[in-house]
């Protein structure tokens, strides 16, 4: 691992690049959130002059346009290619990353894949297969809508085959994500070895960390009036009823009534996986504590009020409908939010009471009120933002605050028009400066780990090429691989 590294975005950078991040970029050949559809790209994807299966090495019928071969798997000339023109279409400037240093990439993913399957690592078929369909709906806004471009593209008979190949892709890839995984999943560090990898970095080389905020805020959220939080409930029973009784359909009324943007216009369908919560809590334990068919009683969540049906149980996924409905919050209310944080900053500015003291006493956001308004950074999972790397509208609110003084009443309004206003304080600043083992030792023991995580790739790597079928073909053979591919 280099140590003359210059700055914190580097290094942050360092972990994702030698880990999972270009690997995935690498790999991802039709994974890839945009298509490239040129003269070009066609002349580069017809370099395979045979059409080889690039997932089992024992269906291979003709060796042309065969760059590898890795225990159960194919890496084609092709492969190679299409890999940089994805790589170019996701933005990432290719000039710098040479053609022996994608194509080593691609031989350790296919080496991670075929070791997952030889440890029995399990991935979802079905997950993979719904990410195949978003895939194809991602690529046809590429193509206008095109199947037949894109088959073409793809150098493809029918849609079917092109699909297949989609889910081979995608599946070693999941299966390389999870082997990657389980190669670092029980790597941990000692505040020793933090020590020995802070002392090890001569003094010149030390990494900058840039500016820091510690940030708080105190929000204001207009409440809705009980009696219309009971008018949303009762029309929802009447839904319910309409349902049960007079078998109206479920799915029309969500088309037709709710209120969640993102679901609406597919009658409120959802797909749940108990082993990947995605849902609020509220959702999920009513969705899970249904039996197929049922529709549940109104309940509260932080987006509004929702009814849900199970439509089927398939193993861990379960199929849901629902309907939400957001009450609607009067001008009274709106005005009372603001002018209760009005009279806060006052007080505040008159030193009549602290920010943190405001915040523990009238903050509506539950996860910060009672840490004094602390926000939490989410990357980092502790108080400090580094200015570069601020989220833009945060950011946009606190740059012109100084230090200690309190912002003016900001108002803040989200998709579903649902308004809140905040005040914003700027609690603490750490201008740039050389990495400091007490100040930084948190940013300092993730980078050790990170380094301790390569390391152990690294070695199971060395060990598993010398366990593993494989074999480089043609110009391939003159590339100058950091691991022992050769097997010289």
């Amino acid at each position: 691992m280099p140590l003359k590294i210059n700055n914190l975005k580097f290094l942050n950078n360092l972990k994702s690049i030698a880990l999972i991040v270009f690997a995935l970029l690498s790999l991802n050949i039709v994974n890839a959130q945009e298509v490239i559809i040129d003269d070009e790209a066609e002349k580069v994807t017809a370099d395979a002059t045979e059409q080889v299966d690039s997932t089992n090495s024992q269906n291979a019928k003709k060796v042309d346009g065969v760059a590898a071969v890795v225990g159960d798997y194919i890496i084609l000339d092709s492969d190679i290619d299409k890999a940089y023109l994805q790589l170019q279409a996701q933005g990432v400037n290719t000039s710098e990353i040479g053609k022996c240093e994608l194509f080593g990439k691609l031989l350790e993913d296919k080496l991670y894949a075929h070791h997952a399957v030889q440890d029995s690592i399990i991935v979802s078929d079905a997950e993979i297969r719904k990410n195949v369909d978003y895939q194809i709906q991602q690529f046809l806004q590429q193509t206008n809508g095109s199947m037949t471009k894109l088959l073409e593209f793809y150098k493809k008979e029918d849609e079917k085959s092109f699909r297949e190949e989609m889910f081979e892709i995608n599946k070693a890839n999941q299966l390389a994500a999870k082997m990657q995984s389980k190669i670092v999943e029980e790597v941990e560090i000692t505040p020793e070895e933090v020590r020995a990898f802070f002392n090890k970095i001569p003094k010149d080389d030390r990494p900058n960390f840039g500016t820091e905020l510690k940030v708080a805020q105190i929000v204001a959220e207009p409440k809705v009036s009980p009696e219309e939080e009971q008018k949303i409930i009762d029309r929802l029973n009447q839904f319910k009823a309409d349902i049960t009784e007079n078998g109206a359909s479920f799915r029309s009324k969500a088309v037709l009534y709710s209120q969640d943007p993102g679901s609406a216009s597919k009658g409120g369908k959802y797909t749940l996986n108990r082993k990947q919560p995605r849902m609020v809590k509220e959702f999920r334990q009513v969705a899970f504590g249904l039996q197929e068919g049922e529709i549940s009683e109104p309940f509260k969540t932080d987006f509004g009020y929702h009814i849900i049906t199970l439509e089927k149980i398939r193993g861990q996924e379960y199929d849901v409908a629902h309907i939400l409905l957001v009450p609607k919050v009067s001008k009274k209310a709106v005005e009372e939010a603001k002018s209760r944080l009005e009279a806060a900053r006052k007080k505040i500015v008159n030193g009549e009471i602290t920010f943190a003291e405001a915040a523990r006493e009238i903050s509506d956001e539950k996860e910060t009120k009672n840490d004094g308004g602390q926000l939490i950074n989410p990357t980092t999972q502790d108080y400090n933002f580094e200015l570069t790397r601020m989220d833009p509208e945060l950011y946009a609110q606190i740059q012109n605050i100084k230090d200690g003084e309190v912002s003016l009443v900001l108002k803040e309004e989200d998709r579903a028009a649902k308004v809140k206003f905040k005040l914003l304080k700027v609690t603490d600043r750490v201008n740039e400066h050389e990495a400091d083992y007490a100040r930084d030792y948190l940013k300092i023991k993730q980078l050790a780990l990170e380094e301790k995580k390569i390391k152990a790739v690294e070695k199971w790597q060395k060990n598993k090429i010398l366990d593993t079928y494989i074999k480089i073909t043609g110009e391939h053979r003159d590339c100058k691989f950091s691991g022992n591919w050769l097997k010289k």
